[in-house]
């Protein structure tokens, strides 16, 4: 196995599922933005925000939701509702 092929910079930070606002703590080498979120240890953490996690996303929920962060679906409609 190679040496030092991983870095070692883990840090905790808060992932935060932006479509239903579920919050969990990981570690990660992601640099956050500069906010911060109180966590319930009592520790502030940097937060990432996420479009979808395995809370909102349809394989692990059995639901399927349409998650459209771009406008992408109400453009594909336009295109082709003439046809």
């Amino acid at each position: 196995m190679q040496k030092k092929l991983h870095p070692e910079s883990y840090r905790f930070v808060v992932f935060k599922d932006m479509s239903n606002g579920t919050t969990f703590l990981g570690r990660s080498t992601a640099s956050g933005n500069r906010e911060m979120i109180k966590w319930e240890d009592g520790n502030e953490y940097p937060v990432i925000k996420l479009d979808i996690s395995s809370t909102s996303h349809p394989f692990y929920t059995g639901k399927n939701v349409l998650v459209d962060t771009a406008g992408r679906i109400d453009k594909f409609k336009k295109r082709y509702e003439k046809k």
